[in-house]
């Protein structure tokens, strides 16, 4: 008989909680017309945000991020457990603990397409009020997306935008 060895993983679900999706630019009337897109979590997992944030750095480290200003640079490995997809105005990612997508601006798909990769972020910060499908506040978004430790404490990653064949 032989049996299949399921590798475990240091990340408990239920603790991570609800993680959403979220693309947005930069201003290009400034100059800055990055595609971002950012992973969080709504902090609403068994044992509350702050065992949320914890299983969350998990997840990063399990992905093989680190927290902190390093870029990783995943646009020439297509091996990375983090996949992309952008097709019919939406932005898909795949990857461990999500498979999620989310519609994207018209301006964030055509950053998208011009550069062909977007700056990908999983924060380990929970943020509630970031829940989907409901309006967010242009100072509700900066006050999260804006304050360093939500930086400092998001795994920051390059990714290559991947679309259908035809």
């Amino acid at each position: 008989m032989t049996t299949a060895n399921t590798p475990r993983s240091a990340v408990n679900r239920s603790r991570l909680g609800t993680l959403s999706l979220l693309a947005w630019t930069g201003d290009p009337a400034q100059g800055h017309d990055t595609p971002y897109l950012l992973t969080y979590s709504l902090g609403d997992g068994s044992d509350g945000p702050a065992a949320g944030e914890e299983e969350a750095l998990a997840m990063i480290a399990e992905l093989g991020l680190t927290v902190g200003d390093e870029m990783h640079d995943h646009t020439h490995d297509g091996s990375h457990p983090i996949q992309l997809l952008v097709e019919g105005g939406q932005a898909v990612v795949n990857m461990p603990y999500l498979k999620a997508q989310c519609p994207a601006p018209s301006e964030w798909l055509a950053a998208a397409d011009r550069r062909g990769h977007v700056h990908f972020m999983i924060a380990s910060r929970p943020w509630p009020e970031g829940t989907p499908g409901v309006p967010v506040s242009d100072e509700a978004f900066q006050s999260f997306l804006g304050d360093e430790t939500t930086l400092t404490s998001s795994a920051h990653v390059l990714l290559p935008v991947s679309r259908l064949r035809r």
